[in-house]
Order: structure tokens, then sequence, then C-alpha cells
């Protein structure tokens, strides 16, 4: 039945993922027997990356319906707005949750929850943990729950390559762990939470795992797909050299941090009213200006945080110190990086996806909370909100039995770890972030779908990394070539103006 792998496996439900959203379901589905794949070390995502903090309206002068406002002016009229009232509605009850799971937000002297504000929030609304350090905290505790749980196997160094679909329903998928164990999961749920698609461009503030492989995984097997045109770039990475870029936390700015250019000019002050807390789309094409321009983009930081930034921004301070740069005395050269992806995987609002048995949650998933722009702060908060439900779903839908046998008797084995092809890839992610980043056009476009193809036919054949990283690229550049306007995060200098007529999604079928 099974010849070509090396183990097979059944549970009740498989989550490709391990971050907040993924660890987030694996939890709250514990009673039944889960599996988690980590593509690398658990928890090896954006999760831990996560600096600016959790958004929710847990303050007593805040409400949901004040945070859905504010997430909906930023998301570009693209937003569900049910979806955004079910984020901001339950997010308390989610942050809850967190601290129940043993995270630890910081707080004031009198035990209250410490609150910031960020870009596009009218009131403080962030949690933070330890000044900066927030993703890693909840990664931290999420981690130590699951691994605490019997019913929670973590299966870590697994590439889930292929969904194994029967009669138009998922029933498990095929994976690789290290470098060459064939394993083949059998479950009648599978939950994709693999996070974005951030490595696809040159400068990202995303860890090496993040190259869309659940979005390429699902279109492959036939799920729709939507927004997937909407990529959010932060507009202050540390224009330092790493790759990827240290994130310089919206918080900074949320603190009073300005953005300078070379000569020593606030040049947001003439951009938008807000200044340095407009909406992100605006401050980082603001800045990819500058430096277009042949400029340089500071972030100053001395006065609003000065001697303070050890204790309030230790992630930050430490990154900078280990570059030679000093953010108690010098500003910090910034520079716009690719950071998050709004689009995904058209979902419900438990997660269920267009194809049976298969949800997804978290970045992977386009649940319609974002838009076309995210509110800072709401990655983080989603996770927490869908991974939840999801499971909720998944419970609800109950357990199937036997399944899928043929389709599993016909699966075939992903073989062994291919040549990364580490100059295919860097060609791959110059080309997405000089044709396909923050500023487009009809010529560059085509020109990058040309090259995309080019590109593919050196890509080895089989299912592998570099392979996920050609389909995604080639279906973000088709639909940024489709929508023809500006809108959010995606921005067309041949298009520029915002067009009711595309107040509608662009949909991917495979």
């Amino acid at each position: 039945m099974t010849a070509n792998f090396d183990q097979v496996l059944a549970a009740d439900a498989i989550v490709v993922g391990s971050g907040i959203a993924g660890l987030t379901a694996a939890i709250e589905l514990a009673p039944l027997r889960v599996i988690v794949l980590s593509k690398g070390e658990v928890a090896d995502g954006s999760t831990p990356y996560a600096q600016g903090g959790i958004a929710a309206a847990v303050g007593g002068d805040d409400s949901p319906a004040w945070h859905a406002s504010d997430t909906l002016e930023v998301g570009g009229g693209l937003n569900d707005e049910t979806a955004v009232e079910v984020l901001t509605g339950e997010g308390p009850a989610r942050v809850t949750d967190l601290i129940a799971r043993g995270v630890a937000f910081d707080r004031n002297e009198d035990g209250s929850l410490m609150l910031g504000r960020e870009a596009g929030h009218d009131t403080r609304r962030i949690l933070h943990a330890d000044g900066d350090a927030t993703g890693a905290e909840i990664a931290r505790a999420l981690v130590a729950v699951a691994r605490a749980s019997e019913n929670i196997q973590i299966v870590d160094h697994a590439f889930a390559a292929d969904l194994v679909v029967d009669a138009g329903r998922v029933v498990g998928l095929t994976a690789r762990i290290g470098l060459n164990i064939q394993v083949l999961l059998n479950a009648p749920a599978v939950v994709l939470a693999t996070g974005g698609v951030g490595r696809l461009y040159a400068n990202t503030t995303n860890p090496p795992p993040v190259t869309g492989d659940g979005l390429a995984m699902a279109a492959r097997a036939g799920a729709r797909l939507r927004d997937i045109e909407f990529v959010q770039f932060h507009p202050t990475a540390l224009a330092s050299g790493r790759d990827p870029m240290s994130l310089l936390t919206e918080a900074l700015r949320g603190e009073g941090a300005v953005l300078l250019d070379d000569q020593g000019r606030r040049f947001m002050v003439d951009v938008h009213e807000d200044a340095e807390l407009a909406p992100r789309d605006v401050v980082a094409r603001a800045n990819w200006r500058v430096i277009q321009d042949g400029g340089k983009v500071f972030l100053d930081a001395t006065t609003a945080v000065g001697a303070a930034f050890p204790t309030r921004f230790p992630t930050v301070f430490g990154l900078c110190m280990e570059d030679g740069i000093d953010p108690r005395k010098e500003p910090m050269p910034a520079a716009p990086a690719a950071h998050y992806h709004m689009g995904g995987i058209a979902t419900d609002l438990g997660g269920r996806s267009s194809l049976p048995g298969l949800w997804a949650v978290g970045e992977t998933a386009r649940t319609g909370v974002h838009g076309a722009n995210r509110l800072a702060s709401n990655s983080l908060l989603e996770g927490a909100v869908f991974g939840h439900r999801a499971a909720l779903d998944i419970e609800a839908a109950g357990m199937g039995n036997g399944v899928g046998i043929a389709a599993l008797r016909a699966a075939e084995a992903p073989g062994l770890e291919p040549d990364p092809q580490p100059d295919v890839i860097s060609e791959l992610r110059d080309l997405m972030w000089a044709r396909v980043g923050l500023i487009r056009h009809h010529t560059g476009l085509m020109s990058a779908l040309e090259e995309i193809d080019r590109l593919g036919e050196k890509i080895e054949p089989g299912v592998s990394v570099g392979a996920n990283m050609v389909a995604v690229a080639r279906m973000i550049a088709s639909a940024a070539l489709l929508r023809t306007e500006s809108r959010g995060g995606h921005y067309r200098t041949d298009f520029p103006e915002t067009t009711r007529w595309w107040d509608r999604p662009v949909v991917v079928n495979s």
C-alpha cells in the first residue's frame, strides 16, 4: 500500500506550521490526536520575530468597535466587515487565553496591562512582552503547552510536500522529514498554518522557512486563493546588511521616533497628516522614494526613547549594537522590507477552505480581516482568534474514519531533498523585489512573469521549496497584473488611483 514511504502516520488532525496560529489550533484540538509539522525547529517561523505586539481592545477607554473601525480604515475597502468584527470582538478573550497559557505581557506598576500605540490605531491597545519580544514570548509559552500535551506530537524538520485528495476531499498529506525520510500522513482534517511569502523578496524581515509553501500546496490541490497581490512592506527594517533584515518595530514610531532623510529633514510631515503614524503602505512607499532618489532614510529615536532604549526595546537595542549602531545616540538606518502577506488561502470564519477537509489559519489564510493593508499588530491577534475558531469548527464537523484509502495508496513520496539551487532562488528574490515589490507597472510585471517562467525551467523536477517559491511568485505577479488600480499594499504607477470597480477580490483557482 505505501511501499515508497518510510513511515505512515495517522491522526485526527494534522497542523502544518508551528507559529501562533498553528499552535493555537493544535492546543485547542488536543483532546483529539494532533500531529504538528514544523519546517525547521518548532516555532522558527515569523511568530518569534514579531516585535510590535498584539492588538486587542482590553483598555477601559477602548472598545472592539473602535478597534474594528481602525482596522477597516487601514484596509482600503477590501476587508470583510464580519471577519473584522469577529477579530476585534473575540480578541480580548484570546488575550485572556494567552495569559492563562503562560504569556507574560508587560504590566504597569499597579498590575494592569501596559498598552502601547502604533500606526493606524487611534488609541493605546497594543500589548507587549519584554518591550519588543512579544512574538518570542508567545511562542515560548505555546510551545511549552503543546509539548506538555500527551495528544500533540510535534515533528521538527518536516517539509510538507503535497496534500492527498480523494474525491475532492483532503485526507492527508505527504512529507519529508530531514533529508530523506518519506512520510505519509492520514487525517480527516488538515490545517495549513505555514505563514507568509516574505522570502520571495530580496529584502524581508521574514526568516528562511517563510517561502509560501502552504499556498503552493493548496493551489496544486485545487483550493481557492484570494487577494494574493497584496504584500505588505514594513517601512522600517534595519538597513545593516542582515538577511533577514531586523525589524525596527512599529512601536518605536508609536512612542515618538521620527523618520529623517540624509539631510536631517522629517519628510513624512509633507506626505501624510499622521506623519510617521500613517498606514504602513504610505510610509513604506515614502521611504522607498527617498532611497530611489539616491537618499537614505533614518529612524531617529534619540529624543523619544534615548537612554531608556535598553529596557524599553531590548531586542532592537541588541540588534543595533551588534551592527555597531547605538540607537540611544544616533539615528538607525532604515529601509522597507517585505513583511506580511494579506492574501492567501480563501477561508470562511471557521478557517475552512474551498476544499473539504482543509483549513487554513494565520498569515497563510485570507480571512478578510486585513483587506488591502494590515493594521499594525493585528497579525498575532488573527492567529490566536482564527486558530481557535478553526479548532472549534473541526471539532464540530466530527472526525471521519477510513477516508481516502484509494488516494493514500496512490500517493507519491516527495523523494530526497533536492539541491536548494541558491543562485536561482537569489535571482528570483531580486526579480520579485525589483518588479513585483512596492512599486509595480504593467511592463515590469509582464517581464517578471517571463523571467519567473525562465527560472522555473531551471528548478529541478519534483516538489521543493524552490518549486513552491516559483509557483507562488507567478501567482502573485499574475494577480498584480490583473488588478489595474492601486490600493493598500498594491501600488501601480500606471494605475495610481483606487477605483470602485475593483472593490472586489482577485481569485486564483490554481
